[in-house]
């Protein structure tokens, strides 16, 4: 009796010893301190900033055209093809040294001849973040890119490019039709009229100035010298990881290993006796079963 309650007892104990040493090596793996949730890199609102960058792209498009003439040979021409389009960066880090990333940063601004078009600066000292929508020549973008993903640890880095030829052409061509609008009424005011109509004619002038002015400054947006690429970029201040002691670890490891431990064996404990009471009552079952069978086959005097 005496050896077998000591063979399972060194089992219990290897059985703790092993959840112990897994939970140990496994705080090796895991990080001493988490980082924050990606939720507090909100950046601007699209309401806090509608100013919008653009730049163009300018190529040849080769075509093939076929000649009136009898011969069957193509004629390779090519055509002078321009893009306007809008290319924004979203990048979000974390940083320990919040003071010396933000000059840093400001520094490779300076240096890639970029702009800052907003800033926002909130939180106090330990939680901080600072957002900045950034404006870049375009043949600069790519290198400024790989230049901000070092400042800091990277969180995000995503780019979008999208085509707004289209859009481009259509603020251009209401331009040409407001403009043919009020030519024509202001020739209109050189007709003879009540002063009412006058007056409305006038009004409706004003409104196309309006539109006009709007329209102005949309299509400037698209003019050479304002042409940037966008990076909004997001810092937010971080702690520096704590390194945890192997004593803390070993702390940790063994409350963990104990819990789970008694509810483990708990659960096997319920399990087994589950089982006993289960194939108890099979046996009475049989016993009961063959007693009947007995009475059964028992001959009538």
């Amino acid at each position: 009796m005496k050896k077998r309650i000591l063979k399972t007892a060194t089992w219990l104990i290897l059985g703790f010893a092993v959840l112990f040493c897994f939970r140990l090596a496994y705080s090796y793996s895991e990080k001493s301190t988490h980082d924050e949730e990606d939720g507090v890199f909100d950046f601007i609102s699209d309401e806090l900033v509608s100013r919008k960058n653009y730049a163009s792209d300018r190529y040849k498009y080769i075509k093939s055209e076929m000649p009136a003439q009898a011969e069957n040979t193509a004629v390779a021409g090519t055509m002078d093809v321009s893009q306007k389009y809008e290319k924004t960066a979203l990048m979000r880090s974390k940083s320990t040294q919040f003071e010396e990333d933000e000059k840093t940063l400001r520094k490779r601004i300076r240096d890639f001849n970029a702009i800052i078009q907003y800033e926002q600066n909130t939180g106090n000292k330990g939680n901080r973040r600072l957002s900045l929508m950034i404006g870049v020549k375009p043949e600069k973008f790519d290198s400024f890119y790989v230049v901000l993903k070092k400042i800091g640890n990277s969180k995000q880095a995503d780019i979008t490019k999208v085509d707004k030829t289209s859009e481009y052409k259509k603020l251009n061509a209401q331009k040409i039709s407001l403009e043919k609008v009020r030519e024509s009424l202001i020739q209109l005011k050189n007709q003879n009229g009540k002063i009412d109509e006058f007056m409305n004619l006038e009004n409706r002038i004003l409104e196309l100035e309006e539109q006009l002015q709007d329209l102005g400054v949309q299509i400037g947006d698209f003019d050479e010298e304002n042409e940037f690429c966008t990076i909004k970029f997001s810092m937010s201040e971080g702690k520096a990881p704590i390194p945890m002691s192997f004593m803390h670890r070993a702390k940790v490891s063994f409350e963990w290993a104990l819990t789970e431990y008694f509810w483990l064996m708990l659960v096997l404990t319920f399990v087994a006796g589950f089982s006993y009471l289960f194939l108890l009552i099979i046996d009475k079952l049989r016993i009961l079963q063959g007693i009947a069978k007995g009475l059964q086959d028992k001959p009538k005097e």
